[in-house]
């Protein structure tokens, strides 16, 4: 009787502790969602945009809280609905690269000219530098911003694999590799184009395969349905009309293509913050390390707009803690009149993502620097 006397002691003890921590957990997430919830109701309101949607993570606690329309006339933007993140897609081709240089597939230190797969194409050089996967994945490769030919005025923003090939035959780099950055979608793409080349699959296949899969993303797409198109999240210009939405090309894909949700970038953000499991580790690692530092390049140009770099991981603007606010890696994106922002601190376990549906200038400086804020608040002490 002793025995079975103690043995339900034990499990009453053992039911108060996990009810509890239960209670604890329902407490914390409350609290979590009553703070982002008043912060980014009042950082809405500061923006003045139509719709804002604002993704939350916080010691593997998450929360998403939309504001405003998601489309004219329609409710406020949730977790589902769908966003063209525009240059954020950057950082899943660094991810990429992280998980081939893991396993062996590539170096950082490849030459573009011997893994882009175009036998016909000359790439350029400068100095007697050649341009490294590296210098692609930090903005050093002395590449222009955009590729500079005649756009079909049918679809303006789409750029081909054949019009690329073209202007690489004969285009002049800025700088030399690896001597300053300079922000280069151009040099995005052909990092997309190198990977896909390296592994022999199509680039949307490496990132099923080794990002949106195992992070367990479901709505993260180069291409949408036609169930995906009706969440989108409508562009509006500058002065209020909507954009309608225009394709780009599979070449685009790894420097702006990707359409995604807040819930998915709340599973990605999760997946960067689990910083000591072992799925995937490796990858992380080489994901998150800074590779160049900005002291003593020349020039650096674009990598300032949503806070100060202080040094390059792979595709990720790191800026190093200041103040409350701990380190930071960031990525900004823009596109078709939606501008977004993603942002974690992988000490800290506090990770943002916000989007708004406006290209307003002013709101999209403020986007980011609520953001990083909010990180400060939220991350530990």
């Amino acid at each position: 009787m002793k025995t079975i006397g103690r043995a339900i002691r034990t499990a009453v003890i053992s039911l108060s502790v996990c009810l509890c921590s239960s209670a604890n957990a329902a407490a914390d997430d409350l609290l979590l969602k009553d703070f982002v919830t008043l912060q980014g109701q009042i950082a809405f309101l500061q923006m003045g945009v139509p719709g804002m949607v604002l993704g939350v993570v916080r010691n593997g606690e998450s929360i998403v809280v939309g504001f405003g329309e998601r489309a004219d006339g329609a409710g406020e933007p949730d977790g589902d609905t769908m966003i063209r993140v525009g240059s954020i897609s950057k950082v899943f081709a660094g991810q990429v690269l992280a998980s081939l240089v893991a396993d062996g597939t590539v170096k950082l230190s490849d030459r573009l000219q011997d893994k882009l797969g175009w036998p016909d194409t000359k790439v350029p050089t400068k100095d007697g530098r050649d341009i490294t996967l590296l210098d692609l994945a930090t903005h050093g490769s002395g590449l222009p911003r955009e590729v500079d030919m005649m756009r079909d005025p049918e679809k303006p923003e789409l750029v081909s694999r054949e019009m690329y090939a073209r202007a690489l035959k004969d285009q002049q780099l800025l700088f030399a590799p690896g001597s300053g950055l300079h922000y280069s979608n151009y040099a995005f793409d052909l990092l997309g184009e190198a990977l896909s080349k390296s592994s022999g699959k199509p680039y949307a296949d490496l990132l099923q395969e080794r990002i949106f899969a195992p992070a367990g993303l479901k709505d993260t797409v180069v291409r949408m349905s036609d169930a995906q198109k009706a969440r989108l999240f409508q562009g509006h210009s500058p002065t209020g009309e909507v954009y309608p939405l225009s394709d780009v090309s599979d070449m685009q894909a790894a420097a702006s293509g990707l359409f995604s949700t807040p819930n998915d970038m709340v599973r990605w953000l999760k997946w960067h913050l689990d910083q000591f499991g072992r799925d995937g580790a490796e990858m992380r690692t080489l994901d998150h390390a800074a590779y160049i530092v900005r002291d003593g390049l020349n020039p650096v140009s674009g990598l300032d707009e949503s806070g100060h770099m202080d040094a390059m991981g792979l595709g990720w603007v790191m800026m190093t803690p200041e103040g409350t606010r701990p380190l930071i890696l960031q990525k900004a994106g823009g596109r078709q009149g939606t501008l977004s922002y993603i942002a974690f601190s992988p000490a800290r376990g506090v990770g943002v993502f916000i989007s708004i549906n406006k290209f307003d200038f002013s709101a999209g400086t403020h986007m980011p620097a609520f953001a990083n804020e909010l990180i400060g608040q939220l991350a530990p002490r």
